[in-house]
C-alpha cells in the first residue's frame, strides 16, 4: 500500500491537564465522569511516601470513595494485575485512578481490560484483541519518561515465561491524563535519567518510524529538543522546577508522537531485558538506542541528522551522512552524562540468551514500524554490539 492510501489514526486521552497543581483536579475531573468508587493503582513506594492517600482524600473530597492497590512492581506482572483485579470487583469499584510512573499506569490498564472484557490479561496480548471498553482511567504520572498516562499501550510480564507481552488498542486509552510536575521533584538521579531516556527513545523511535506523519514528527523533534536542554539539568539537580516542568512536557510530547507513530526495534529488544533479567525499561532503551540506530542509520540518515539538530548539534557545512553520526554521538553523550551504564554487561546480560531474546523481539509488537528491516542474526548482533 503507499503511503497516500494509508489512513492515520491519532489517539490520545479526551482531557489532559498539566502544570503545577493540576493534580487537584483529579476529585472534581473523577466526580464529573458520575462513577462512584475509585481503585488508585500504585507502587508501594508511593503509598509509603503518602501521596496515594493525598490523592484518596482529593477524590473523598469530591463525594467519591476510594480504596488503594499497592501492589505494582516495577515490571508489573500478570498476577500484579490479577490481584489489583480482584480488589476492583470485591470493593465494587466503577473507576481506575493509577499513580506513578509507566508501572502503575499499565498495570492499571490490565485491570481496567479484564474488567471489562473478562479472562486473563495473556489473552490480550498483541493488537486490538479487546471487544468491550475498559473501565475508565484516570492516569496520574509521577515521572517524566513512559507517557503511559496518554498512550493505548501496555506491557504486562507474563511470570511463567518472563516475557513482556505487549498490547496495543485504542481502548486502553486513559479518559483523562495529569502530569504535574510537583509531583516530579522528589525523583532520584538515577530514576529521573533512566525515564529522561526513556521519553527521548519513544521520540527518536516515533521519528525514524515508517508511519510518521508531520503530526508526530512535530512532537517528536519538540520532545528531543526539550529532552537534550533539561535532562542533564534535571539529574544534577533534582529541584530545578524549570527543568522538571520542561521535561514533564517532553515526555508527554514524546508518548503524543509515539502513541501515534509507534516504536521500533529499541523498546522490542529492551522488552526482552526487562522481561527476562527484571531490569529497569528506562536503562534498557538507553542502552540499546545508539545502537538499534546505528543499524538503522542507512535506512534514512536525514531523519537522524535532524536528530542531531534538535539535541543541539551543528552539522552545517556536513555531509548528511555526516550529520547522523553526529547524531548518534550525541545521543550516546547524553547517555552518558546522565549516568546510564555504558553497556549490556553492565547490567548482568548474558550472551547466551541473546538468540532466545532475539527470537522474543522479533515477535513484539514495537518491531513492525522499524524503519529497516532485521532478520534474526541482526538483531543478536545488535545485542551483542551492546554489551
Amino acid at each position: 500500500m503507499a503511503i497516500a492510501d494509508q489512513v492515520f489514526g491519532y489517539f490520545m486521552p479526551v482531557v489532559n491537564l498539566m502544570g503545577p497543581g493540576s493534580v487537584k483536579e483529579v476529585g472534581p475531573q473523577a466526580a464529573g465522569l458520575g462513577l462512584k468508587k475509585a481503585l488508585i493503582v500504585t507502587d508501594p513506594g508511593m503509598n509509603k511516601m503518602g501521596i496515594a492517600n493525598q490523592i484518596k482524600e482529593i477524590i473523598e473530597n469530591s463525594g467519591l470513595s476510594a480504596v488503594i492497590y499497592d501492589g505494582v512492581h516495577p515490571n508489573p506482572t500478570d498476577k500484579n494485575v490479577h490481584d489489583g483485579l480482584k480488589i476492583f470487583q470485591d470493593e465494587k469499584c466503577d473507576l481506575l485512578v493509577s499513580l506513578g510512573g509507566g508501572s502503575s499506569h499499565d498495570c492499571a490498564k490490565g485491570i481496567g481490560i479484564v474488567a471489562g472484557n473478562g479472562g486473563n490479561i495473556r489473552d490480550y496480548e498483541g493488537v486490538d484483541k479487546s471487544k468491550n471498553p475498559m473501565a475508565p482511567l484516570i492516569a496520574i504520572n509521577t515521572t517524566a519518561g513512559t507517557a503511559s498516562e496518554i498512550t493505548r499501550f501496555a506491557v504486562i510480564t507474563n511470570s511463567e515465561t518472563h516475557v513482556k507481552m505487549a498490547l496495543a488498542d485504542w481502548k486502553y486509552t486513559p479518559k483523562i491524563s495529569i502530569n504535574d510536575p510537583v509531583l516530579m521533584m522528589g525523583m532520584p538521579a538515577g530514576l529521573t535519567a533512566a525515564t529522561g531516556m526513556d521519553a527521548l527513545t519513544h521520540s527518536v523511535e516515533a521519528y525514524m518510524s515508517t508511519i510518521a506523519t508531520p503530526v508526530t514528527d512535530s512532537a517528536a523533534l519538540m520532545s528531543i529538543k526539550l529532552i537534550g536542554e533539561n535532562l542533564r539539568q534535571a539529574v544534577a539537580n533534582g529541584e530545578n522546577f524549570e527543568a522538571r516542568n520542561n521535561m514533564a512536557y517532553a515526555q508527554l510530547l514524546g508518548g503524543m508522537a509515539f502513541n501515534n507513530a509507534s516504536l521500533g526495534y529499541v523498546h522490542a529488544m529492551a522488552h526482552q531485558l526487562g522481561g527476562l533479567y527484571d531490569l529497569p525499561h528506562g536503562v534498557c532503551n538507553a542502552v540499546l538506542l545508539p545502537h538499534v540506530q546505528r543499524f538503522n542509520l542507512i535506512s534514512n540518515p536525514q531523519r537522524l541528522a535532524d536528530i542531531a539538530v534538535a539535541l543541539g548539534e551543528n552539522i552545517e557545512g556536513l555531509s548528511i551522512r555526516d550529520a547522523a553520526e553526529k547524531g548518534l554521538d550525541a545521543i550516546t553523550q547524553l547517555s552518558l552524562d546522565v549516568g546510564i551504564p555504558a553497556g549490556l554487561a553492565e547490567l548482568g546480560a548474558k550472551e547466551k540468551d541473546f538468540e532466545l531474546m532475539a527470537t522474543n523481539a522479533m515477535k513484539d509488537i514495537c518491531n513492525f514500524t522499524n524503519p529497516r528491516i532485521a532478520k534474526l542474526e541482526d538483531v543478536i548482533q545488535i545485542y551483542k554490539n551492546a554489551m
